[in-house]
């Protein structure tokens, strides 16, 4: 049966499973037969739709990069830009626990060096840092973040959710000092280290825990 007249979840099969195996077995593991094997569809299926197995780990790049600017895309904008700076990083929180075998492939570069991947493949996702800078700078124009470069800013912000997001998955968050309560505390620290008021940010943070269900913990959807 053709590729490409398959169902059409094979592809974003393709991609998961690739991913899974990356993350939890290392770059040996990856092969067309060993993929394809668990998709349950035949190995042209790789070479149809990526055309190779460095096709398919750029796509996953990709694809991760892509979930991670959906699920921040579903952040609004509202009149206490700090409370949406505090909940982009519980976007950037879920959709890495909810694609933990994206996330870990997106970052691993030492896992990724076998596959003739681009400069531009491995800086993909900085466009989706876009957003926290302009969230950013409208927390410096309402006087809540000290005057400082947007851009710092949301990288400075990424770096630390980034590394949190990283020992929870790794499971290094534990009692009496568990993720939740780590991360609630992290994002008031960025807030107040960025510039902002600690009794202002607390409000802030509080805020954006209760829009975070209505607006982010819905299932992601899958490109």
């Amino acid at each position: 049966m053709s590729p490409r007249r398959a169902d059409p979840s094979v592809r974003p099969a393709l991609v998961d499973v690739g991913a899974r195996l990356l993350a939890e077995e290392g770059p040996k593991a990856l092969s067309a037969r060993r993929v394809a094997s668990e998709v349950g569809c035949s190995t042209m299926a790789v070479y149809t739709h990526f055309g190779g197995m460095s096709g398919l780990v750029r796509e996953m790049v990709h694809v991760g990069f892509t979930r991670l600017k959906d699920c921040l895309g579903r952040v609004a904008d509202t009149g206490d830009p700090v409370a949406d700076t505090a909940l982009l990083g519980r976007a950037y929180r879920h959709n890495g626990l909810e694609n933990p075998h994206l996330y870990a492939v997106m970052f691993g570069a030492s896992s990724l060096a076998s596959f003739s991947l681009s400069e531009n493949d491995r800086q993909h996702g900085r466009y989706t840092l876009a957003g926290v800078a302009r969230c950013a700078e409208r927390c410096i124009g309402a006087g809540r973040f000290q005057d400082d470069d947007p851009m710092l800013v949301a990288n400075q912000m990424w770096i630390a959710v980034h590394g949190m997001v990283a020992l929870e998955l790794g499971g290094y968050l534990v009692e009496p000092y568990d993720a939740d309560q780590c991360f609630e505390t992290q994002l008031t620290g960025l807030m107040i280290s960025a510039g902002d008021d600690r009794e202002a940010a607390e409000r802030s943070v509080r805020v954006s825990r209760e829009r975070f269900a209505r607006e982010v913990e819905e299932p992601l959807r899958v490109p």
